[in-house]
């Protein structure tokens, strides 16, 4: 059987900087993978998280606004040790990919996933000035808009609070909740706090639930309006750089 070549480029998402922000793989399909080998090539990458794309009829890729609709393809994510339904970064990724590679001609992708429909679109520069601009080589900067779903969250049982509590080693907490991918949200005081906590990733481990979110406001003149981190050693590792889908819970929040 005639093996073939997989294209694959490393995107760092949500950073101007080479080597910094969160990195993803992105491995154009040109036909269909079992999960097994899609795991095995996630676990070989062994970052937070590699996206796979392929047509949205499961083989080739479009190349064109197939005649003014926007191109959609099927988008999957999978971390070192399993596929997830939900994620922001290689979400960014992949719309990256294509928008500066030539493979798309609109300014807007759809991809079909887990979560439904997600849409990027490509915008005017001038749209806001708070985006990240994107530099690749000699491409020009573009600014790409995601739509993401929201994620709820709702109150969690005493029982697991008081476990969850334990993480936090003597950090005062304003609030804990549970959104629904299964992740402890918890408000602390400040961002400063946020920034300095010291993680304990075996005690993490023994919570229930699939990882732990934990923020809190930025300083007033920071430029920012709050600060967080996302723990997630059950997902293959210990935390992840940045994690976009964290942020389909604390936005609404």
């Amino acid at each position: 059987m005639e093996k073939k070549l997989v294209q694959y480029p490393v995107v760092d998402a949500f950073t101007d900087t080479a080597f910094k922000g969160n990195p993803a793989a992105v491995c154009i399909l040109e036909e269909e993978r079992d999960e097994e080998w899609l795991q095995a090539v996630a676990r070989e990458f062994n970052f937070s998280e590699t996206g796979y794309l392929t047509g949205a009829s499961g083989s080739g890729l479009p190349s064109s606004n197939n005649g003014g609709s926007s191109p959609r393809f099927r988008l999957r994510w999978f971390t070192p040790v399993q596929e997830v339904d939900l994620f922001g970064h290689a979400t960014l990724a992949a719309a990256h990919t294509l928008f500066t590679s030539g493979m798309v001609d609109s300014d807007t992708i759809e991809f079909m996933t887990l979560s439904g429909i997600l849409t990027a679109k490509r915008v005017p520069e001038t749209k806001s000035s708070e985006i990240l601009k994107v530099q690749d080589g000699d491409v020009p900067g573009i600014w790409i808009e995601l739509d993401l779903p929201v994620v709820p969250i709702a109150e969690d049982d005493a029982e697991q609070i008081s476990c969850v509590s334990k993480v936090l080693n003597g950090t005062s907490i304003v609030e804990i909740k549970k959104t629904a991918k299964d992740d402890y949200f918890i408000v602390i005081p400040s961002g400063k706090e946020v920034e300095e906590f010291q993680p304990q990733f075996d005690e993490i481990k023994r919570c229930p639930g699939r990882g732990i979110i934990i923020t809190g406001s930025a300083q007033p003149d920071s430029g920012f309006d709050f600060v967080d981190r996302f723990f997630n050693p059950k997902l293959g590792q210990n935390e992840d750089p940045v994690c976009g889908s964290a942020h389909c819970a604390l936005a609404p929040y």
